[in-house]
């Protein structure tokens, strides 16, 4: 909401526009009236909105045009005064004011109009007769007030409904020739109604209204006060209860109810607790709320984030199969303005036989969007609503920022439980199969696999020594005059190979040397398509000698032409290096570091399964 008002008044000399302030101000009528009153401001504590408010004054005979016009491009709100029984100040309304002001702002953003008919002490009559079809001839026109700034008629009201046309405008929320809201507004009601239905069954339940109720105006409804907002609808709508709930018609219609009784404000405090500007647009505060991550830190999901992204997927995992289907998939999506998941993240993380998401990979994009890009992952749990269904103040909540990666090598340990692999090796030597082959697929799955949905990242959990954590693969693309620092920032590396290929190897050697011969990230050598005949490598030292020379494992063989799903024991391997960078190093003689965590992988894989199962059931 805007953080002052800014009240002009114009109109005819003589219509009452200083006498209107002056009243307001001293709650008098004054026995003598200036040409002009000075600006004032009244105090956001004293004021309807508490917002503070500054009310201007116009006199033609101390300022010129061009401080006119500066002081309308200046207002939020402008009051047009006109004497009731003076025809020719009426006239000037639409003769010269609002051609006048409209000529002086800009077509998308109109200044709200106030038709303010001053001194209804003096006739009988009211002049609404004559003003209502200038009311219905121009949109920017929010409301027409007749009041006295002798009897201190609606002098408050006045300057309330000038304040509300700002804070609580009618424009962008619906049309009055139409009677109906505006497309914008029922696409902003709609996302909230689908965020508040907690269930996902297209009906926001008792409990689902009063859990609105009090996170938009920090009440509950009582039993009575909810039975007699359905009956409301009941009554003018036939299907706007359905099974004793609110549908989204009638949760519209709500709306429109509250907006053509004038209780604009009802509505426009729902959207800006959802997120919502004056434009209906959610707000950069909101979707990227501040949050700071050091050189060296990463971020991550915290638990409290995991359990509300396991309840979005169990509200929109309709036929419970523990995979969103690309239609759940769809309707996940729909708070969102566009669809985030392109095909490539079916081959990002895991899916069922069927190429759905799983539970697990759903799980694992999150984390990967979270570790990638921070400010991504924030803005796409603002769509979802996380804020205010998990009642943080922001989705920064959401969020845990790593210690300096330093500290964790200095304590030999770490509380992190994302670690990056990046992949590097000359093209076809492998790397997105070795990807791939984390996801489960083998070669034949492989093949099946389109150019343009193919993915440089694979994302999944592994057990190391009974704790869950996630491997994050990237594929680095074969450039070897030029690295980036992301492309070397990891915690393990993988230099892969293609044993059938005499000139493969050479370039794991020269990026080594290059890049990571100093460095303290763990290497490992992968001598991938280990199915077929091994040829000898034209570099001058064949890859055992190589790795013997600098203190590395021997080359892992590895290969994804299997007719079941490839084995995974390396990816744990590779999880421990990364977790354990100093062991890794000191084990390096002792073959017991691979043996110790294949076994507790497979043990903690079998146990990790039966978990997963249990879990599935009680979900």
């Amino acid at each position: 909401m805007r953080k002052d008002v800014r009240i002009l008044l114009v109109g005819e000399p003589k219509v009452g526009k200083t006498s209107l302030i002056m009243s307001l101000v001293s709650e008098e009528f004054p026995d003598e009236v200036p040409l002009r009153a000075e600006e004032i401001t009244i105090p956001a504590d004293v004021t309807p909105e508490r917002v503070p408010t500054h009310i201007v004054d116009y006199s033609e005979a101390e300022q010129s045009d061009e401080q006119l016009y500066q002081e309308i491009s200046k207002a939020n709100v402008i009051c047009i005064v006109y004497s009731v029984n003076n025809k020719k100040s009426i006239e000037k309304v639409t003769s010269h004011w609002i051609p006048l002001i409209n000529d002086r702002t800009d077509k998308d953003s109109r200044v709200p109009l106030i038709l303010v008919g001053n001194k209804s002490d003096l006739v009988e009559h009211s002049s609404m007769e004559t003003i209502l079809p200038i009311m219905n001839q121009y949109q920017d026109i929010e409301t027409c007030v007749e009041c006295s700034a002798k009897n201190l008629k609606n002098i408050s009201e006045l300057f309330y409904y000038a304040q509300k046309a700002v804070l609580h405008p009618t424009g962008p929320l619906y049309c009055p020739e139409e009677k109906e809201l505006k497309p914008s507004c029922i696409k902003s009601l709609t996302r909230i109604f689908k965020v508040s239905d907690l269930d996902n069954d297209g009906i926001l339940n008792d409990n689902e209204l009063n859990f609105f109720q009090r996170t938009c105006f920090n009440t509950p409804l009582a039993p009575q006060a909810l039975e007699d907002v359905k009956n409301v609808v009941r009554r003018n709508m036939t299907d706007g209860v359905k099974d004793n709930g609110l549908s989204l018609k009638g949760f519209l219609f709500l709306h429109t109810l509250f907006i053509q009784r004038g209780r604009h404000e009802t509505t426009w405090t729902v959207l800006r607790r959802f997120g919502y500007d004056d434009d209906l647009e959610l707000t950069q505060e909101y979707l990227f709320p501040m949050i700071k991550v050091p050189p060296d830190c990463t971020t991550e999901l915290n638990h409290n984030a995991y359990l509300f992204l396991q309840s979005v997927f169990d509200k929109h995992d309709k036929d419970r199969d523990c995979a969103l289907s690309p239609e759940e998939v769809k309707d996940l999506f729909k708070v969102f303005p566009y669809m985030p998941w392109g095909p490539d993240v079916n081959h990002t993380v895991s899916t069922n036989e069927k190429g759905w998401i799983t539970y697990q990979g759903y799980l694992s994009q999150w984390t990967l969007t979270t570790y990638l890009d921070v400010q991504r992952s924030l803005e796409y749990l603002g769509y979802l609503g996380y804020s205010i269904i998990c009642e943080q103040e922001s989705q920064a909540a959401a969020i845990t920022v790593t210690r300096n990666k330093r500290i964790d090598l200095q304590k030999k340990q770490t509380q992190r439980s994302v670690f990056r692999c990046n992949v590097l090796g000359a093209r076809g030597s492998g790397k997105s199969g070795f990807l791939q082959a984390f996801l489960g697929k083998n070669l034949q799955g492989q093949r099946r696999i389109r150019e343009d949905h193919k993915s440089f990242y694979a994302i999944s959990t592994t057990y190391v020594y009974g704790q869950e954590k996630y491997l994050l693969l990237h594929e680095v693309m074969p450039d070897f005059d030029f690295l980036s620092e992301a492309d070397l920032a990891c915690d393990v590396v993988c230099l892969v190979y293609d044993i059938n290929n005499p000139s493969s190897f050479e370039y794991c050697a020269k990026v080594f040397k290059q890049y990571f011969i100093d460095s303290k990230t763990p290497c490992v050598v992968i001598a991938a398509k280990s199915d077929m005949h091994e040829v000898r490598q034209h570099y001058s030292l064949s890859p055992h000698e190589f790795c013997r020379k600098h203190k590395l494992h021997p080359p892992q063989p590895f290969t994804c032409s299997t007719a079941e799903a490839p084995n995974k024991d390396i990816y744990t391997r590779l999880t421990t290096m990364a977790m354990y960078p100093h062991m890794a190093q000191a084990d390096l003689k002792n073959s017991t570091f691979w043996l110790r965590a294949s076994v507790g992988a497979t043990v903690f894989a079998v146990l990790g399964f039966a978990m997963y199962r249990a879990l599935l059931k009680q979900r």
